[in-house]
């Protein structure tokens, strides 16, 4: 039983982690950046750009 409140507490340090990284990057306006690079190798890819 109690490896099994280890890996819990394990899981919910990977997410608390997770989220506070998701959450720095929306804070820096990193997803503006990744649209815009998905948006130029969209283009490239059909030849548009």
């Amino acid at each position: 039983m109690r490896k099994v409140g280890w890996i819990w507490a394990l899981r919910a340090a990977f997410f608390v982690a997770a989220a506070g990284f998701i959450i720095y990057g929306v804070l820096d306006e990193q997803h503006k950046i990744v649209l815009m690079k998905a948006v130029m190798i969209c283009l490239e890819c059909i030849g548009l750009g």
